[in-house]
């Protein structure tokens, strides 16, 4: 416990110079602390010792939080995410031993590229995720709408007549607009009421959830951008496994916090890595897991942009539908 506390007080402090001495000293402790991570890495003949570069270490499949309470040493649970999922499949759960660095960690990556949470009205058009228990990202909404400090911030639910009403109020006041929905309710808010959502940011949080027809992404974002009148729209990639997120600010290409770093892999073979404009497995390195495990295999399909960016292109064929970000595109 002593470890996780005092490393995570310290991510702030991991650059790229750096990365890969600390999560390589990250996967050293998990390996040999992380009863499930620990028995997955003697399942595939690996020999922590012998880890020795980033790309060398192995990622727990995800599916494993389905069934399994993946943590590392003994720590009071203090909080438990879950997956959406869809109806008739089993949902994810992610014991998280501080919901204070949670929410911390959320505001320092959204202020990392949109600025103080004061500058905003938040509008969150989340009814999937309203609906159920123990959503992070609810979690996160709720951090972000009382960090605001705005009294035009809050939830919406299927009241897009009062959505649309404050809305309008905040255009004429002197903050910034984040309307943050899932695609099918955006989509219903936009085909059901005419908004000049000018010099606004929209950030969709993906996935049709059952209600709607799904969409590629550039579809998606060309209509909202039609309707809502604004240039582009934003994205957030983020899930129940991962205490951190990556942001879009448009045309699907995401940047992700100095702690946090994706890997794409060969599908057929899921310990090779592949170059850039490869599209394989995306493999995600999130040092806010010091407490669970760090070092995730999703089942998203993605690809390297130039720059170190990231795109997340959809689903693996056959994998289960889950409630993060994620179009066919």
């Amino acid at each position: 416990m002593l470890f996780i506390q005092n490393f995570t007080q310290q991510l702030s402090q991991v650059n790229e110079s750096n990365f890969d001495d600390i999560a390589l000293s990250v996967f050293r402790f998990q390996s040999a602390h992380n009863p499930i991570y620990a028995e997955y890495i003697r399942a595939l003949g690996v020999l922590p010792s012998k880890i020795t570069a980033t790309d060398q270490i192995p990622f727990l499949p995800i599916e494993f939080f389905k069934n399994h309470r993946i943590a590392t040493g003994n720590w009071p649970v203090e909080v438990e995410f879950t997956s959406s999922g869809t109806s008739g499949l089993s949902t994810s759960r992610h014991a998280v031993w501080s919901l204070e660095f949670y929410l911390k960690n959320t505001q320092i990556i959204f202020e990392r590229y949109f600025g103080s949470l004061t500058d905003y009205h938040f509008f969150a058009l989340l009814p999937s995720y309203l609906e159920r228990e123990g959503s992070s990202l609810i979690a996160m909404m709720d951090h972000f709408i009382r960090g605001s400090k705005s009294s035009l911030s809050g939830f919406y639910l299927h009241n897009y007549q009062d959505l649309a009403d404050q809305l309008l109020k905040a255009k004429n006041s002197d903050r910034k607009i984040i309307l943050w929905g899932v695609s099918f309710a955006l989509l219903d808010l936009a085909e059901g009421f005419e908004l000049n959502l000018e010099n606004a940011l929209v950030i969709e949080t993906g996935g049709m959830k059952g209600r709607r027809k799904e969409m590629i992404r550039e579809e998606l974002h060309q209509l909202l951008c039609n309707r809502f009148n604004v240039p582009q729209i934003g994205s957030e990639y983020g899930m129940t496994e991962l205490l951190s997120q990556a942001y879009s600010h448009g045309n699907g290409v995401y940047e992700s916090p100095p702690w946090m770093k994706i890997q794409i892999r060969d599908i057929n073979d899921p310990f090779k890595k592949l170059e850039i404009g490869k599209t394989g497995g995306i493999n995600v390195i999130d040092l806010a897991n010091a407490h669970s495990c760090a070092f995730i295999e999703t089942q998203d399909l993605g690809k390297w942009s130039q720059g170190g960016y990231f795109e997340v292109l959809g689903r693996i064929d056959n994998s289960d539908l889950r409630g993060c970000n994620l179009l066919v595109g």
